[in-house]
């Protein structure tokens, strides 16, 4: 008997080695994510949890490639592209990678993770009716950064002027983010003064910038490479004892002043979910992109003392969550 024939044999009477046959079976993942794998713990715990949810989970019945880019850009084209190569049965990816993965190809199925708005920059022609082979799920952070620059004037209302930190890496979205604040810091008769960086060097280089600049007040742009960068930021903070608000709750967590957005566990969540169903043969195009609903404003109370911080009481008043 041929080898061949004698492995199917075995196989047909379940006598093959289960590693073996769940190797032969496993539908393959490609995590696809601009940032590093360390500063999205959480984030790919949520995601794990919707693909149970879903009735999948990694390294039982379905198998996950990841390929993080360390907030390099320039690696997402290669990246998506070995994906593709590899044939597996969906992407997922944050932004810009998603957009990365979507220029890769048509067919594979591409479940996104966006701040952004996924109509704007490209992803789907429709929110309710995707097309093609993409959908996924946006929280629109982006959109609100105005209400950042709010928060930070009432955190420290006799500030003339704020800084905004933006990741020059992102050219795209850099352009609607400070469109979009100096409206709001005209709008509050503000002085907006931006600065850009895209590595650890250069935000440490800003952040001494920061602690020599009149800005007293800093808002840091919406962007998955500075959420993967959360901890360093709130050190930065810390060290040069500059009030800031940010995106996600990772950043008060490790000590950062404020943070107000849409709840990104929840988008990686609802992707893990999206990516189990198209294992399940959903399409995309018949998936329409969720929104996150959930926005939450923390506040860390114990930074601000450190800080000699009066937080007011109407921003306490509507804090989610106050970290003492």
């Amino acid at each position: 008997m041929r080898r061949r024939e004698f492995i199917a044999l075995l196989g047909g009477m379940g006598l093959l080695p289960s590693t073996a046959r769940a190797q032969q079976a496993l539908p393959v993942i490609g995590f696809l994510n601009i940032a590093t794998r360390e500063g999205y713990a959480s984030n790919l715990a949520a995601f794990q949890e919707g693909l149970k949810e879903s009735g999948f989970e990694e390294g039982k019945n379905v198998s996950i490639e990841y390929r993080w880019a360390d907030g390099r850009d320039d690696r997402l084209p290669e990246l998506a592209a070995d994906l593709v190569r590899r044939q597996v049965a969906v992407i997922v990816a944050n932004t810009p990678a998603n957009l990365a993965a979507k220029k890769a190809t048509e067919t594979v199925p591409i479940v996104f993770t966006t701040a952004a708005d996924p109509v704007q920059i490209g992803l789907v022609s429709n929110m309710n009716r995707p097309g093609g082979n993409v959908t996924g799920v946006t929280q629109l952070d982006a959109a609100l950064g105005p209400k950042r620059l709010e928060l930070a004037h009432e955190l420290v209302p006799a500030a003339s002027s704020i800084a905004l930190l933006l990741n020059k890496g992102d050219p795209m979205r850099i352009e609607q983010l400070l469109k979009e604040a100096q409206e709001a810091a005209t709008r509050m008769q503000l002085e907006l003064h931006a600065r850009r960086a895209h590595d650890d060097a250069e935000l440490e280089a800003a952040f001494a910038d920061f602690a020599q600049s009149k800005e007293r007040v800093l808002v840091i742009g919406a962007d998955a490479y500075f959420n993967s960068r959360s901890k360093l930021l709130a050190d930065l903070c810390q060290r040069h004892s500059l009030p800031a608000i940010f995106e996600h709750s990772e950043f008060t967590d490790a000590g950062g002043l404020m943070s107000y957005s849409g709840n990104i566990r929840e988008s990686y969540h609802w992707a893990g979910i999206y990516a189990g169903r198209i294992l399940k043969g959903a399409k995309p195009a018949d998936l329409p992109v969720q929104q996150s609903t959930t926005v939450e404003l923390i506040v860390n109370l114990k930074t601000a003392k450190t800080l000699g911080l009066t937080v007011p009481l109407s921003l306490l008043g509507r804090a989610d969550k106050i970290i003492e």
